[in-house]
């Protein structure tokens, strides 16, 4: 194997950072992500490429650009399309921190004087609380249903964001065009169709089994489409209430921020919450 030679070689990028996965790897197989011994993997710094794929619309809206950031700043995931939800928020924060730095200013509005402030996040401390949440990847209902938990993947979360981002899209459209009544509730009513039918689809991909009450564990998937499907609508809701809250952990909370004495006196709350986003047009700007 011949050897580098390049006097530039030892300004390469080097790891900024080390993590720990909230998932811990446990959803990966050895083609998606290599592990370390002791569970810390390295964060290099973003390249002038990276940063100019944040800039290209279509690969943003694809989730391509991400995906080819993830690759080139985590190694040790080799294909960040598998990357559950678990691990998003932490991933991308760490690559913030290691290419900007440890702080971000954000830019938000004031509830009821929807007054423009500003504030500037600790990024290591969210971090840090993001590495502390403990993963449950199961729930109970109230009837006595454990529902095992399937992690979202990247690849799927896209694919629904898309989905719901045409469907937002078709509807604007629709209520901005001149087309008669009958039209317009045609196209709202396909437009909530398909908006169900992608609700239903990301339920059934985040159920992994579902134990009965009297202790009988089904993980055939058609079993399970067809028990969603005809159980009454308020045992269904509260499934999705409850693997909602379980796919919300290891997020990013909402960031609470106390008005100001002169805002209180406006009618704004003591405190408010401001929520972080990864937007990339902002986030890696």
């Amino acid at each position: 194997m011949t050897e580098n030679t390049n006097p530039l070689q030892k300004y390469y990028r080097q790891p900024q950072i080390y993590v720990k996965l909230p998932s811990g790897g446990k959803w990966y197989g050895p083609e998606v992500f290599t592990p370390t011994e002791n569970g810390e993997i390295p964060i290099l710094p973003m390249t002038a490429k990276d940063e100019l794929a944040f800039k290209t619309p279509d690969a943003l809206i694809s989730g391509q650009a991400t995906v080819d950031v993830i690759k080139s700043c985590v190694p040790n995931f080799k294909d960040p399309w598998q990357m559950v939800n678990f691990d998003t928020d932490t991933i991308l924060l760490a690559i913030r921190i290691a290419s900007y730095g440890e702080t971000m200013n954000i830019d938000y509005t004031v509830p009821v004087t929807n007054e423009q402030a500003s504030t500037t996040l600790n990024l290591p401390a969210m971090l840090e609380d993001l590495s502390k949440v403990k993963i449950a990847d199961s729930c109970k209902t109230k009837a006595g249903f454990v529902i095992k938990l399937a992690p979202l993947r990247y690849n799927q979360l896209t694919q629904i964001i898309l989905a719901q981002y045409e469907q937002q899209r078709v509807y604007a459209s629709a209520v901005a065009s001149n087309v008669n009544d009958v039209t317009r509730s045609k196209t709202f009513a396909e437009s909530f169709k398909k908006l169900n039918e992608l609700n239903f689809d990301m339920l059934i991909k985040s159920v992994a089994s579902i134990t009965t009450p009297d202790n009988v564990e089904v993980n055939d998937k058609n079993q399970i489409i067809e028990f969603l499907s005809n159980a009454p609508s308020d045992m269904v809701d509260e499934i999705q209430t409850e693997l909602a809250k379980v796919r919300g952990q290891a997020q990013t909370p909402p960031l609470k921020i106390k008005a100001t004495e002169e805002q209180i006196k406006k009618g704004v709350s003591a405190t408010f919450e401001v929520p972080v986003t990864f937007d990339n047009s902002n986030f890696f700007g």
